[in-house]
């Protein structure tokens, strides 16, 4: 049986609901691990109807307004700009509880959030995370743009071997409890680049940072974007995805 995930796309929403709407699915999916194994149950009982069967994870789509988050081991001096500043360009600004460091969410960006109960996948944390970035190299490669991954660094990258010339088109950045994570990835399209002036991205200040559209050379549909990459991640972690309203 493939493990069963809920799909939403939120369309543009401000970061911290749909933080909040992060932590609610990941407990709501622990605090039923920590039930069923006092239960001492080891196997789901299916319902015949996937409508109605409890899910294995969620994977929200979301374009946030301008916003930074900072990872719980990032730097806050990676913040270049002043809060003045980001006040004036009405970026908010947010210390969060996932891994990596700081990085820039905006519009022309897609942004996903897999919560996933990693027990009915493979409980590989670098696994997951090679997972997610396969799935966006095989969207820019929908569209002619060849990427790869950078050793110790993560992300997805263009021009991956040109060293300092590498660029970034996603950051990802990951919180996992009891093995079901959140947060995510941010997958670069039309999104201004000038806004990642304001930080050292990802804390990486010897390399820069690129979109969808740059390579392109023409501002690509987002819809089509991310209807092509629900379809790698579908293609890569096996599931059933399910969409919700």
């Amino acid at each position: 049986m493939k493990p069963l995930v809920y799909f939403q796309s939120l369309g543009s929403a401000s970061y911290a609901p749909v933080w909040k709407q992060q932590e609610e699915l990941m407990q709501a999916i622990v605090q039923r691990k920590i039930a069923r194994k006092k239960a001492g149950l080891e196997e789901k009982e299916l319902s015949s109807d996937p409508e109605l069967e409890l899910p294995d994870g969620h994977l929200l789509f979301v374009e946030h307004p301008h916003v930074l988050t900072l990872g719980k081991s990032g730097d806050p001096a990676n913040v270049v700009a002043s809060k003045e500043r980001l006040d004036e360009l009405g970026v908010e600004y947010f210390p969060i509880n996932r891994g990596g460091d700081i990085t820039y969410h905006g519009p022309g960006q897609l942004v996903g959030y897999p919560i996933l109960d990693l027990d009915q996948f493979y409980t590989d944390i670098g696994k997951y995370m090679r997972m997610l970035e396969e799935a966006i190299i095989r969207t820019c490669a929908d569209y002619g743009v060849e990427t790869a991954r950078i050793d110790g660094l993560t992300g997805v990258w263009v021009d991956a071997d040109h060293g300092l010339g590498a660029r970034k088109i996603a950051a990802l950045g990951v919180k996992c409890s009891r093995w079901v994570t959140m947060h995510g990835f941010a997958f670069n399209l039309n999104t201004d680049l000038d806004f990642f002036n304001l930080i050292v991205p990802c804390g990486i200040n010897d390399r820069g940072v690129t979109s969808l559209a740059k390579e392109c050379e023409m501002e690509v549909d987002q819809t089509e974007v991310a209807d092509r990459l629900k379809k790698h991640l579908t293609e890569l972690f096996g599931w059933n995805l399910i969409p919700r309203h």
